[in-house]
C-alpha cells in the first residue's frame, strides 16, 4: 500500500494495484459558496493531478472534498464512489459512472471493497460518509474520515491496518470544534487498533484567508497523540508525511509474512 498526501483532505491511495483519488482539491483556489471574503484557500506549491486514476472516492459534497474546478479537469469516465451529497455534484459535472453509498452499504471495485460508514454531520439533517477500504487479495484495510467524527459501529470492523483522520483539533472561536483531533483519534485507535494513523484535514502547502479562517484555532497534534498512546501502551504508529511524498506502508506487508 502506498499513500500520498496531496494537502488538506486530498490523498492518492494505491492498494490492490489500483490508484484511488480521494477528496481531491488540486487546482485553483478553494472557496465556499463563491464567497472568497468568507473563506479562501490557496496553494503555495503546485500539485499536479495524478495520472492513471482508476477511481475517485468522495466523502462529502462540500467544496473541500468535492472540488468542482479539480473534478472538471479529470476524465468524466473515471468511476466515482460518493456520498449522496457528493454524487449530486459530480452528476451535474457530467460524470457517467457514479456509485452512491449510504451508511452501511458496500461496493466492490475490482479487488477493493469499499464500505460507507457514518461520518461528519453537515448541518442538522445531513451526515456524510467515512469509508473502510479493504484489499480483498492481501486482506489489508484502511479507514478514512476527514473531520474526526467516528461512529461506535466501527468497533465491529476491527482491526483495521491504517487510519487517515484528523489528529489536530480545529475550532471556531466561540462556537467550538468542527474538526475533532487528538481525543477522537485516540478513541478510534482504541476501537480499531490500527498499525498506522496519519493526519488529514489540516496543513500542507496551502494558506487560508477570509473571515472564517481568521476565526479558526488549532491545537493538539502528533506529539500529544503519541504521548497518550505511550501512556496506554498502544503500539499504533503516528506517521507524519510531507505533502506530495509517496509513502509505503511497509509494515503491512511484513506483518502478512509473519
Amino acid at each position: 500500500m502506498y499513500l500520498t498526501w496531496l494537502d488538506s483532505n486530498s490523498w492518492l491511495i494505491e492498494m490492490a494495484g489500483l490508484r484511488i483519488l480521494l477528496d481531491p482539491w488540486l487546482v485553483g483556489p478553494l472557496v465556499f459558496g463563491n464567497a472568497p471574503w468568507f473563506f479562501k484557500g490557496e496553494r503555495t506549491a503546485e500539485r499536479l493531478i495524478p495520472e492513471n486514476i482508476d477511481l475517485i472516492l468522495l466523502s462529502q459534497g462540500l467544496e473541500d472534498h468535492t472540488h468542482p474546478p479539480t473534478l472538471r479537469q479529470l476524465d468524466r469516465n473515471i468511476p466515482v464512489v460518493a456520498s449522496a451529497n457528493a454524487a449530486k455534484v459530480v452528476e451535474k459535472l457530467g460524470y457517467s459512472k457514479i456509485t452512491t453509498l449510504a451508511h452501511g452499504e458496500s461496493f466492490t471495485f475490482d479487488k477493493v471493497k469499499i464500505k460507507a460508514t457514518p461520518g461528519s454531520p453537515i448541518g442538522p439533517m445531513l451526515i456524510e460518509n467515512g469509508y473502510l477500504l479493504l484489499d480483498t487479495v492481501n486482506q489489508t484495510s484502511l479507514y478514512y474520515e476527514p473531520h474526526g467524527y467516528h461512529s461506535p459501529t466501527l468497533k465491529e470492523l476491527a482491526p483495521v491496518d491504517v487510519v487517515i483522520t484528523p489528529i489536530i483539533d480545529i475550532e471556531i472561536i466561540l462556537l467550538g470544534p468542527f474538526i475533532k483531533g487528538v481525543k477522537s483519534a485516540f478513541e478510534l485507535i482504541e476501537w480499531l487498533r490500527p498499525k498506522v494513523i496519519m493526519n488529514t484535514a489540516a496543513g500542507g502547502d496551502v494558506k487560508f484567508g477570509g473571515a472564517l479562517a481568521s476565526a479558526l484555532r488549532a491545537k493538539g497534534g502528533a506529539t500529544e497523540l503519541r504521548s497518550l498512546l505511550a501512556q496506554k501502551n498502544l503500539s499504533t504508529k503516528v506517521i507524519e508525511v510531507a505533502p506530495g511524498q509517496r509513502f509505503e506502508v511497509e509494515l503491512l506487508v511484513a506483518d502478512n509474512d509473519d
